[in-house]
């Protein structure tokens, strides 16, 4: 069964393939960023030439309407809608790089 990742505010499909699309933007650098669609996995491709240093914080954008994907409750984690056949859910990760730290949580879930 095909995971299918979404825009929270827009609702715009982020893997129109096999990987999760995103924009990474910190001070004047922005990139498209590829991540790998299983929770847990932290596989990632960068563009040729960039880097994300290891403790740098970075915002994470849609790349259909530019939403930062930041959530209300914790500035350091980023959100996501995932659908899983008939399951909803939300997928929080860290917008710093290199910390491997991914959250499944129900779609009713406050966080």
């Amino acid at each position: 069964m095909r995971w299918t990742y979404s825009c929270p505010k827009c609702q715009a499909m982020l893997n129109p393939d096999d990987t999760i699309i995103l924009v990474a933007s910190r001070d004047d650098t922005r990139h498209l960023i590829a991540f790998h669609p299983e929770p847990g996995n932290y596989e990632i491709h960068i563009p040729p030439g960039a880097e994300m240093k290891e403790g740098t914080k970075w915002d994470f954008l849609c790349p259909v309407c530019q939403a930062d994907l930041r959530t209300e409750k914790d500035s350091n984690l980023c959100s996501v809608c995932l659908q899983d056949g008939a399951t909803h859910s939300k997928v929080l990760f860290s917008r710093v790089a290199g910390e491997q730290m991914t959250f499944v949580a129900a779609d009713d879930d406050p966080s």
